[in-house]
């Protein structure tokens, strides 16, 4: 049975950086596309970064681009979310999600829709002021 943690989540200053975890049991990181995924209060769940099925590509929303880095850590299990030059419109709640490689659906140009992994942390609140 596979779950996902997610850690790391705190408040920063606009400006700051912070790095999110997201922890996978129950199975191994390197057979799975994963993702970030935040949502703000009142608004529509969005998919920000995603890593194939074998880590060598990666996709970013454009909002992310340049400043938020998706990785890996197959040894850890582990996923993580960099993110640098936060923004107060980044304030949301991050989930982690994770699809096996073989049925998962992965994009050059945008994230997957969150209905195409079906695994899911319960979310790290990140609050930038």
């Amino acid at each position: 049975h596979v779950q996902l943690v997610e850690s790391g989540g705190g408040s920063v200053q606009a400006g700051g950086s912070l790095r999110v975890s997201c922890a996978l049991s129950g199975d191994t990181t390197s057979g799975y596309c994963m993702g970030w995924f935040r949502q703000a209060p009142g608004k529509e769940r969005e998919g920000i970064a995603e890593l194939d099925g074998d880590g060598s590509s990666t996709t970013y929303t454009n909002s992310v681009k340049g400043r938020f880095t998706i990785s890996k850590d197959n040894a850890k299990n582990t996923l993580y979310l960099q993110m640098n030059s936060l923004k107060p419109e980044d304030t949301a709640m991050y989930y982690c999600a994770a699809e096996p490689a073989e049925t998962c659906s992965f994009y050059s140009n945008d994230v997957a829709d969150g209905g195409d992994f079906g695994h899911w942390g319960q979310g790290t609140q990140v609050t930038v002021s």
